[in-house]
């Protein structure tokens, strides 16, 4: 059985560890949210999001209508405002970008075009679409703060799971997500060392957790206890450390959905770099998912941050040990077993994709 060594990064005196990121893929998913996301959107520990985002599930209230019972309400005094009257409500109900879109591919009219239009017209032609389009049951996501909006227009068997339950699940492993568990905001990659610190302040810039009117996503890291999967070219050792992001939208914008890896390091840029191994899941908003989601993805979630890396080394060093070695015959040219050319050796070896990716990167 392979022993697996876990590393002390505090060994290293810069407080870091030094990482080969030429290897394997790089993941921009997490990057994106990065670049796109204002600074009211960033949050610096799991327990302030958290509170955030119960605090608004307590403040909303869902409930079923009917289309055609909707009221549209504009004034040719004011261009900008539309509301709509929905019933039991005797406030008017302002529509959220969002949801006005839903609203719109309810009934089959452009959204974008109806944007652009004086609110009068555009309350017009909506009210058209709600009246004469075949009458359903939809369901609606309300919330009050110090006036109505409706934050979400879904189907009557829309599963919604709403954005707090998904961070109280990440809770359960990852704490705060600060370091007061194994899991926690990732560091940062020094590009003129390679060196990956783990330890860096968490501020606006270097975040990982993201929350929106729309949606939801998280990314932390075991970057404190990284995983020595074998040597590099210069005798160094290879390491690897355990992430995951997770995503959700209560209103309907995505999926909910995680993904879990193995990678080398995270750049300022919050791009991921070496990663292996990568797993994905996701649960439509259907009539079911808050029942796959308590049954499937959160244990699933949990099962990954308490398992044993030894699978995922064991098939690297494998993968390795069976990758040919590079070499040319007595004509010059290349051994038709050499990886550049997928001769039988490594073709007939059967090892998972990340693993065969791993064996093709140590050769180049």
């Amino acid at each position: 059985m392979t022993k697996v060594e876990i590393l002390d990064a505090a060994r290293d005196r810069a407080g870091g560890y030094n990482v080969d990121v030429s290897r394997s893929e790089r993941i921009g998913r997490v990057s994106s949210e990065w670049f796109s996301r204002p600074a009211d959107e960033r949050y610096l520990s799991l327990s302030d999001l958290h509170s955030a985002l119960r605090g608004r599930t307590e403040r909303s209230r869902t409930r079923a209508v009917e289309s055609v019972a909707i009221r549209v309400d504009a004034s040719r005094d004011d261009a900008e405002r539309l509301a709509l009257m929905l019933p039991g409500s005797d406030e008017p109900i302002a529509p959220t970008h969002w949801s006005f879109g839903q609203l719109a591919g309810l009934v089959g009219a452009p959204a974008a075009y109806l944007r652009h239009l004086p609110a009068p017209l555009a309350g017009i032609n909506l009210q058209y679409g709600l009246t004469s389009h075949r009458p359903e049951h939809v369901k609606t996501l309300e919330i009050e703060d110090g006036r109505i909006d409706l934050r979400a227009v879904t189907g009557p068997d829309y599963g919604r799971i709403f954005d707090h339950e998904m961070v109280a699940a990440v809770q359960r492993i990852a704490g705060n997500g600060t370091g007061d568990t194994r899991w926690k905001v990732p560091g940062v990659l020094d590009w003129s060392t390679g060196i990956y610190n783990p330890r860096v302040d968490i501020t606006q810039d270097t975040t990982t957790l993201y929350t929106s009117d729309r949606d939801v996503l998280l990314f932390l890291v075991d970057d404190l206890n990284p995983i020595d999967a074998g040597r590099l070219p210069d005798g160094s050792p290879d390491l690897y450390f355990r992430g995951f992001y997770c995503w959700n939208s209560e209103v309907g914008a995505k999926t909910l959905g995680m993904a879990s890896f193995y990678l080398r390091a995270v750049c300022q840029n919050r791009n991921l770099w070496g990663v292996e191994d990568l797993e994905e899941i996701t649960i439509r908003h259907s009539k079911y998912a808050a029942s796959r989601f308590a049954h499937g993805a959160a244990p699933a979630l949990t099962r990954f941050a308490n398992s044993s890396p030894m699978p995922f080394v064991n098939g690297i060093r494998a993968a390795r040990d069976a990758a040919p070695t590079r070499r040319r015959n007595r004509h010059g040219r290349r051994h038709p077993a050499d990886p550049g050319e997928e001769g039988p050796l490594l073709r007939g070896f059967q090892v998972p994709g990340a693993y065969l990716a791993a064996a093709r990167a140590c050769l180049t």
